[in-house]
């Protein structure tokens, strides 16, 4: 029994630690175009 919720608490970690990686990246590729859009109308 110790095993297997061991073994879902993982899983639900795993998964959750890809999700919020995924979702940082999709933030910071958001961040940079728009200040790199905002650098090229400025200049």
């Amino acid at each position: 029994m110790k095993n297997k919720r061991v073994k879902n608490a993982t899983g639900i970690t795993l998964i959750a630690l890809v999700i919020t990686v995924i979702i940082l990246l999709i933030l910071a590729g958001v961040t940079i175009n728009t200040l790199a859009g905002e650098n090229r109308n400025h200049h």
